[in-house]
């Protein structure tokens, strides 16, 4: 069996675990990258060999952390689908980073607004910041799941494969007639050069790029820290945990108390509750 079947059974159980498009993607360019290097498949690779290759890679030609990760977790998967549990277990622990995410202020993100020249951009940054969407779920984003009238929006199968609704904010709902009326998109939101097409995540980010080359803001941002900033500013603004949980479609509340760590918070004096209950 060549590689190219090998990795097409790879692909499909992969796909049934549920991973995302992009990742199983990711973990294919690592699998082929090691393929290529040995002129082995994967599970023919002794596992000192491996991991003396991860280490050379990334020690000594420099490859990212996000590379590491990705090839330890796609050989991982490819040794579990040849029953090689103990060369899985055998692979490089990785461990948890704990960074706290990097966040705008609201001033930062109302200058970052007005920066795109196009309404198109302008729209879309707002949009994601506005209903703290990720990456994927603001460009698969389609017009008829906009509510104007209930201000929500209907998120279709978000991380986990699984639907929620989230907030709409008033401006974008009193902005939107003009703004298909004038960017003219048939089927999603935001489209790209392809009518009726989602626009490209190397899309949406180059405008987020260009936008904050032209505004004052020297911290490193992405399109996640807008969904990451979004959380912040309704914990600033006393919305509780867990409705910022559901609005993020979170499963586990722990990913969400991140950031309590970020939030600049105004401690409230304390006052005894009887005050409150009794005249």
């Amino acid at each position: 069996m060549g590689f190219s079947d090998a990795y097409q059974r790879f692909v499909e159980r992969v796909s049934i675990d549920q991973k995302s498009k992009s990742l199983v993607s990711n973990y294919g360019r690592s699998l082929a990258a090691i393929a290529l290097h040995f002129s082995r498949l994967p599970h023919e690779i002794g596992v000192d060999e491996l991991n003396a290759y991860l280490y050379r890679m990334t020690q000594q030609e420099g490859q990212s952390l996000s590379y590491f990760k990705q090839a330890v977790y796609a050989l991982r998967h490819w040794f579990r689908l040849y029953g090689m549990e103990e060369h899985a277990i055998r692979m490089p622990s990785i461990k948890k980073e704990e960074k706290l995410p990097v966040v705008l202020s609201k001033e930062e993100c109302k200058e970052l607004f007005k920066m795109p020249f196009q309404l198109k951009h302008r729209f879309l940054l707002t949009m994601a910041y506005g209903s703290g969407l990720r990456m994927n779920e603001l460009r698969m984003l389609r017009i008829s799941d906009v509510d104007v009238n209930r201000k929500m929006v209907h998120v279709r199968q978000g991380k986990g494969k699984k639907d929620r609704f989230v907030v709409l904010a008033g401006l974008i709902a009193d902005k939107l007639e003009a703004y298909l009326s004038q960017v003219k998109p048939q089927v999603y939101l935001f489209e790209g050069q392809t009518p009726g097409q989602p626009m490209g995540e190397r899309s949406i980010q180059y405008i987020i790029n260009e936008a904050l080359k032209r505004s004052t803001i020297r911290k490193e941002v992405s399109m996640h820290t807008l969904r990451h900033s979004f959380a912040t500013h309704l914990l600033e603004d006393g919305v509780d945990l867990h409705s910022i949980q559901r609005q993020l479609g979170h499963s586990d509340l722990r990913t969400t108390m991140v950031y309590l760590h970020v939030a600049q918070l105004r401690p409230h004096p304390v006052h005894s509750p009887l005050d409150r209950v009794c005249c």
